[in-house]
């Protein structure tokens, strides 16, 4: 039983240390709704993002609208930018 629970408590600790690093990524997804103006909640690939004034938008490759690519980037579990990318880019 002592054993089980030392496995048991390893895997936990690793699958926590995993989210953490999972948190600071690169998300690309089609933007499947957003808010009239920027702040508020992006659905981004079957995802759900909170946007706020501090998240930088950037729509060099063409307008952020429902239907095109976006890549998120996520730092500290904070939205930091959108921006719009080529379709090719989400068909990974």
């Amino acid at each position: 039983m002592k054993k089980f629970l030392v496995v048991f408590a390893f895997t936990f600790i690793a699958l926590s240390v995993a989210q953490v690093a999972l948190a600071d990524n690169d998300f690309y997804g089609i933007v499947e709704s957003r808010p009239d103006g920027k702040i508020g909640t992006w659905i981004i690939g079957g995802r759900s993002f909170e946007v706020s004034e501090n998240t930088e938008l950037d729509e060099d490759n063409g307008p952020l609208k429902v239907g095109t690519c976006a890549e998120v980037e996520i730092e500290n579990g904070v939205v930091k930018e959108i921006e719009s990318e080529s379709l090719r880019k989400c068909d990974k």
